[in-house]
């Protein structure tokens, strides 16, 4: 049975809290070094920030630990965890219409939970052995979060949620 060691408890919850003090930072410091890092509108792709600086920032801390190997599979994690929440909150806000704060706080538990206890479970030995690549990866996400604040493109997944209840998948298209 998989038992997340200390450290990766501490890092979980520590990123978990991190990225929800995240959503509230651009609304109290509105300038574009918090638009770097927090939300500045409820659109899905926005909402990827809480999941992915917080993990990476708590992922360096952890290598300097357990080795540089250790980013393959976390990355990987934090990439399959960015995928999952694209999906789910388009299933559920554009196509079902749904707008509950619950789905979204226990959607964003689990898949931190995700980033952090799937990694393990991951092929350890290829993901190691291939870390710069998930690595360079991540950074593309990170560096693609950052560029999409500044210069969104049209489209469903940057269209600001909070604007519009009634959204559907035919109103965004």
């Amino acid at each position: 049975m998989f038992r997340p060691s200390r450290s990766t408890l501490l890092a979980f919850i520590a990123a978990t809290l991190a990225g929800a003090c995240l959503h509230f930072l651009y609304e109290l410091f509105p300038n574009p070094v918090t638009a770097c890092f927090a939300p500045v509108k409820e659109s899905l792709w926005e909402h990827l920030k809480l999941i992915c600086w917080p993990s990476l920032a708590a992922f360096l801390i952890l290598a300097r630990q357990d080795g540089r190997q250790s980013l393959g599979p976390r990355c990987l994690a934090l990439l399959l965890a960015g995928i999952l929440l694209l999906g789910a909150g388009w299933v559920y806000h554009v196509l079902l219409g749904g707008e509950s704060m619950l789905f979204d706080i226990i959607l964003y538990v689990l898949l931190m939970a995700g980033v952090f206890l799937l990694s393990p479970r991951l092929p350890q030995a290829w993901l190691s052995q291939r870390w710069e690549l998930f690595a360079l990866l991540a950074a593309a996400l990170g560096a693609a979060l950052v560029l999409f604040t500044f210069l969104p493109p049209r489209g469903v997944l940057f269209a600001d949620l909070s604007l519009n209840s009634q959204y559907t998948f035919f109103a965004l298209w």
